[in-house]
This record gives structure tokens, C-alpha cells and sequence, in this order.
């Protein structure tokens, strides 16, 4: 198998960092502390298995909390501000005894992308990288510490199913954890493969834990655990493929990869602080979902059998509930190849028994998967029309039949499944199937909007008012753009209008949670352009009232910024909602934003950047442009793109697809 040598790696990074520099403004600490984000500085690549990092003791959702120095050892997996528990914290090493405490020196912490390095408070560093599916981890002990590590095979942030582990040579144990998934809702099972340089002997054995303790004149100590969801087989096979590679040249292979993952979009003028919150965002969308495809095809379906790819690499991990609204609108325009496999993917997975929320049978951690045919729409309205539907049509069909409907958020959410649904049976010449799901989502809509949403009540300002599910009846009254017409039709457009600017002056949004994060664009089809403009610009730099968390009303606003370039990094509460908030962040530096997924339009505000360049996969290059702005809050006196007047405020994905030149003059 073909491994890259030291000159390879130096040839290659140095290659990427000629085209662009961005890693260099990513911070991976931003909304790493407290209930603030939700996420963790570990070493990783894009969309891998593996994110390797230190876990806090109390730990938050992502296993890492920048205010907590103390730490219960160091795991392999996780997931990006999921909420609940969190998952993954798997295979959990720590470099001392349990009962002696481990804390970080934070004077000596750092982390950039595929890299991650820390002294403890006792004197031992570590340093941490990663491959898609291999940790790498070093630890260098003082000598008067002894050199022993402490391994939890059963580590986990949701608790265990079973665990077994047995050791195969003086180097190596290996075996399988098979953990609960987020929320407690189904399983996942991973084998592994811990391999170290240096022979151990084991020690302290019980049936989940162990010390590998080595030779006194040994001082640093190298661990690489390989992960597959197949085989340890396979789990092994991943180690012995990076066999040669250094430590150093795994390192600068993965900040080769993310800097290759960032060139493709360059940004210029904004403050340093809107780089960074950029381009960090835009690293975040990157993170999942995860390829868990075996390199000859091989993957684990759905519903426990071994399936086998020849046209697509099979990704797990998924928390479509958010991510289907922005990350994945997001990674059609800049990783559509990537796209194209994901979405084929969520068919198989149609197609092997898919649940809303995880079954007994996944791949690696993994959360929800509602509103799949709306991001497989999405993705087929924006070009991608390579997608087998007719291989998931099934499975879509039997979950329109159990879409819920306990509650109004729920009911509003399914009308917009449903209308999803009815195009996809279009697609595919299911005409009758169409009709039925478009009238189904239609009477649905006007019989919820007009009891629950239309006439507006003092309780409309209540989180979970009437069994909402985390916000309140202004929050969800929008939450159906594919229907904007008939609101318009039954309440009028100024009255609307009217309505969205009293909900936004009584700071009755939320930008801490994702039912309404597409309202500030709203009022570009309402006639009122320059509304959107300020908001977004506002929501992205400037301190805002929040009167909502994501389950409550806090007894006290918070006045701040959403988004910071600090560990606390967005409001409080505000779940990152692996990639969701990221993507909103990067749509409105960029100046345009899918209002309605699964349409092929964006709606366009003005940039937080004077130029945007994107590379486009097709070879294309697009140049957004702002010309004329004076001050920050200056507004858009008109649109051009290759010299033609947009007078809408609006733009198809196919448009941007041609490349050229978009420019907003400003007044």
C-alpha cells in the first residue's frame, strides 16, 4: 500500500501553503468552554473517525472543557456540540495511576488542525495526531514519574454495552467496545487495534481496564490505535498502513489536508477576529459526517449486515436535525463530489432500515437523521443529480408514514418533509405519490399555521409553549419558508412584514438554537432587503440581546456576541450543533444563504469581507466583491453578477456555478 515519504509530506504542505495560508486563522478553542459551543480542540481530519483529546473531569458534551484543567485521560472519538451526553470517549489512556490527578498546564496547551499538545501539571507532555482512522499518541515521561499508561477499554460518554480486549503480542492488545450513542438512543460497536513502540508488560488487569507499564529506561512512549466498525483485522491494517510515517510526518500529513480542505475558499478585508471566526467555522463543517468505508469497499449497513461500495465511499455519523438547515446546503457548494457520496449514503441507509435516531448498528458515534429527504433534495436541486432514489424510495415512503405529530413545532417540521417528499416522487415519475404528498404537506401547513401561528397571543413569547420542543411560537411561526406565499396570502405582506420586525426589535429571535436561524433572510421576500442586511451583520459582530437559551428563557438576557473569537465562544447555551452554527456563520460572511433547502436559490445579503474568491470544483473560480462600502454600516445600492442587474436579491446555485464575478455596490 502506498505510504508518503518525509520529502512527499514536506513537497505537499509546502504546495498548500503556497496556494493559501488559512489554517494559520483557525482556533480551535473558540466555544470550547462551558455550555458555550459545545465542542473540543482534538486532533483530527476532515470528515474523520477519530478526534483525539483530552477529556475534562467534570467533562462537557464533547468530552473537553477549557475551563476544567483536570482530566480523566485522553480518548479517541467524539462528536461536535450534540447535546445530551455527547458521544463517543472511547479507549480513554491516562498517563498516571487513577487515583493521582491529572491537570493540564494550560500555559503550555495548543492546538492547531490535526495536532494537539499539552503538559500536565506533573511534568508529562503529550502530544496527540490522527489519521481518518488511527490515534497517535505520544507521551514523554520525567524521571520520577514511572513510564506506565492506564488504559479504560470500556471509556464512554453514554455508557457501555460490552467491552473485551486481549493482548496479541508484547505491543499490541486488541478487541472491541460496543457503546450506547447519543442520547442513549442505539448503539455503535468499534474494534480497535492499540499498538505502542516499545514492549509492555500488563498489568493490573480487570475485565475493562489495564496498566502496560514499560522498561525504567523507556521515557516516551508512542500509542497508535486503529479503529474500524468491520474487524480488528481491519482495525490493525489501518495501523500497519501509517507504519513507516513518523510521528512528526502524520503531524504535517493532517495539516496538509486541512490546509487543502481551506484553500478552496479566500477571504480578504474584515477585522482578524472575522478571519478567524471564519475560517475556524468553516473547519468545523468539515469535521463530520465520517468516512467509515473499508479501503475495499466494505461497510457496515444500518441493520447489522456487510455491504460492499463500488461506486461511493459510505459516511457515517450524522445529526441531520440541525445540519440538513446549513453544513450540508454548505458542503454541496464546496465539497460536492463529497456530497454526492453522502447523499448516497442517507439512500443506503434508506435502504438498510433507517430510524429516525440511531439503531443497535452503526458505524461510529452518531445522533439523528430526520429531514434526510429534504438534504437529498437539497442536494439534487443544486446538481447533483447522480442519486439512485429509487434504491431508498421505500424506506422514505414508510418514514413519511411515522413522521410525528404530537406537537405544532412537529407538525410544521413534517409539512416541510412531506413537501421534500412530493418533489422526490416527482424526480423519479411517481406522479400519484406527488400529488399526494404536496396535498398532504399544503393542508397540513394551513391547518397548524392558521391554529397555532396566525393570530398572535402574549404566549407566543413562552418557550415550549403548547409542547414546543426547545422555542416558542414566534420561533417556529417561520419555520416553514417553502410556504412564505400563503402566509403572505393570509396575513398580507406588510402585516408580515410588520410582524418579523416586531419579533426582531423585541428580541424575541434566537440565534442560541437552529428552528429559526433563517428569519433574518425572511425579509428579503417581504420587500425589505436592508432588514436582512443589518441583521446579519449585526448577529455576526455586534453584542445582541438574547433573552432565550435552548430550553428556556434565561431569568436575566445575556448581552454579548453570538460569535466570539474566545473558548466562550458563542452565547451561552448555543450549541455549535455539529457544523450548523458554522455554516450560518460562513453563508453570511459570504454574502448569500440557502432561506429555503431544497430549492436551488440563495438569498443574498452584503459580506462581511470586501472579496470572497471560491474555488470552485468545476475549475471555476467565483469573486464576490464588495465595492463603495465606506463604513460597516453601509447597505447594498445594487447587485451585479457578470454585469447583469440582480433586482431580487436572490441566486441560483447553478448561477454561482459558472463562476465570474458578484458584486454589491454599495450606497
Amino acid at each position: 500500500m502506498r505510504r508518503y515519504s518525509g520529502l512527499l509530506l514536506f513537497l505537499l504542505l509546502c504546495t498548500t501553503m503556497a496556494v493559501a495560508q488559512n489554517t494559520k486563522y483557525v482556533n480551535l478553542f473558540i466555544g470550547t468552554s462551558g455550555d458555550n459551543g459545545q465542542v473540543a480542540p482534538g486532533a483530527t481530519v476532515p470528515f474523520g473517525m477519530v478526534c483525539v483529546c483530552p477529556d475534562s473531569d467534570p467533562r462537557t458534551h464533547a468530552g473537553y472543557d477549557y475551563a476544567v484543567t483536570k482530566v480523566s485521560g485522553i480518548s479517541v472519538n467524539r462528536l461536535s456540540g450534540v447535546g445530551c451526553s455527547g458521544g463517543g470517549g472511547n479507549l480513554r489512556i491516562r498517563p498516571v495511576v487513577p487515583a493521582q490527578e491529572l491537570h493540564i498546564d494550560k500555559s503550555t496547551e495548543q492546538a492547531v488542525p490535526g495536532y494537539y499538545t499539552t503538559a500536565f501539571t506533573n511534568g508529562i507532555v503529550t502530544e496527540l495526531t490522527a489519521t481518518n482512522a488511527m490515534a497517535a499518541e505520544i507521551f514523554k515521561f520525567n524521571r520520577n514519574t514511572p513510564t506506565a499508561l492506564w488504559v479504560d477499554f470500556a471509556s464512554t460518554f453514554e455508557g457501555v454495552a460490552t467491552c473485551q480486549y486481549e493482548r496479541v503480542s508484547d505491543t499490541c492488545i486488541e478487541g472491541y467496545v460496543k457503546a450506547r450513542n447519543v442520547c442513549g438512543r442505539g448503539q455503535y460497536k468499534l474494534y480497535f487495534s492499540l499498538n505502542t513502540d516499545h514492549p509492555f508488560q500488563l498489568q493490573e488487569q480487570q475485565a475493562t481496564t489495564a496498566a502496560l507499564k514499560f522498561d525504567e529506561e523507556i521515557h516516551t512512549v508512542e500509542v497508535r490505535i486503529g479503529l474500524s466498525p468491520l474487524s480488528t483485522a481491519l482495525a490493525s491494517q489501518e495501523c500497519s498502513r501509517w507504519k513507516e510515517m513518523s510521528f512528526s510526518n502524520l503531524k504535517l500529513q493532517a495539516l496538509a489536508q486541512w490546509e487543502k480542505q481551506l484553500q478552496n475558499i479566500d477571504v480578504k478585508g474584515g477585522e482578524q477576529d472575522d478571519k478567524i471566526i471564519f475560517y475556524t467555522s468553516l473547519y468545523r463543517t468539515f469535521l463530520s459526517p465520517v468516512d467509515v468505508t473499508s479501503p475495499d469497499g466494505e461497510y457496515l449497513g444500518t441493520d447489522g449486515k456487510k455491504y460492499v461500495s463500488k461506486d461511493f465511499r459510505y459516511y457515517s455519523n450524522w445529526s441531520l436535525w440541525d445540519t440538513f438547515r446549513t453544513k450540508f446546503p454548505l458542503l454541496v457548494l464546496t465539497e460536492p463530489v463529497k456530497m454526492r457520496d453522502m447523499a448516497t449514503s442517507l439512500i443506503h441507509l434508506y435502504a438498510t432500515g433507517k430510524k429516525d435516531w440511531s439503531t443497535g448498528f452503526e458505524s461510529t458515534p452518531t445522533v439523528r437523521t430526520e429531514h434526510a429527504v429534504v438534504l437529498l433534495l437539497d442536494t439534487y436541486r443544486k446538481g447533483i443529480t447522480n442519486l439512485d432514489f429509487r434504491k431508498g424510495y421505500a424506506g422514505m415512503k414508510e418514514e413519511m408514514e411515522r413522521l410525528p405529530m404530537r406537537s405544532p413545532d412537529q407538525k410544521m417540521e413534517s409539512a416541510y418533509d412531506l413537501w421534500a417528499m412530493a418533489q422526490i416522487a416527482d424526480i423519479i415519475d411517481e406522479k400519484e405519490d406527488a400529488e399526494l404528498y404536496k396535498q398532504r404537506s399544503a393542508s397540513l401547513f394551513e391547518e397548524i399555521w392558521k391554529k397555532e401561528f396566525m393570530n398572535i397571543t402574549p404566549a407566543f413569547e413562552v418557550m415550549k409553549n403548547n409542547g414546543l420542543y426547545q422555542g416558542t411560537r414566534w420561533q417556529y411561526r417561520w419555520a416553514a419558508p417553502q410556504y412564505i406565499d400563503k402566509m403572505i396570502e393570509w396575513v398580507g405582506q406588510d402585516s408580515l412584514r410588520s410582524q418579523l420586525s416586531y419579533f426582531f426589535d423585541h428580541h424575541l429571535y434566537n440565534q442560541g438554537n437552529e428552528p429559526d436561524i433563517h428569519v433574518p433572510y425572511l425579509f428579503n421576500r417581504l420587500g425589505a432587503p436592508e432588514e436582512t442586511q443589518q441583521l446579519v451583520r449585526n448577529l455576526m459582530t455586534q453584542p445582541m440581546i438574547h433573552k432565550y437559551g435552548g430550553n428556556a428563557e434565561f431569568p436575566t438576557p445575556y448581552y454579548g456576541k453570538a460569535f466570539k473569537n474566545d473558548p466562550v465562544g458563542y452565547s451561552p447555551e448555543m450549541d455549535e450543533d455539529d457544523g450548523t452554527m458554522s455554516a450560518w456563520y460562513v453563508f453570511g460572511a459570504m454574502g448569500f444563504y440557502p432561506l429555503l433547502v431544497g430549492d436551488e436559490y440563495y438569498e443574498l445579503t452584503l459580506p462581511l469581507f470586501d472579496k470572497i474568491q471560491l474555488r470552485l470544483s468545476n475549475g471555476k473560480k467565483l469573486t464576490i466583491k464588495v465595492k463603495g462600502r465606506k463604513k460597516k454600516d453601509d447597505l447594498i445600492r445594487n447587485i451585479h453578477f457578470n454585469g447583469k442587474v440582480i433586482d431580487d436579491y436572490r441566486i441560483s446555485h447553478l448561477e454561482l456555478l459558472k463562476g465570474g464575478h458578484l458584486v454589491f455596490n454599495c450606497k
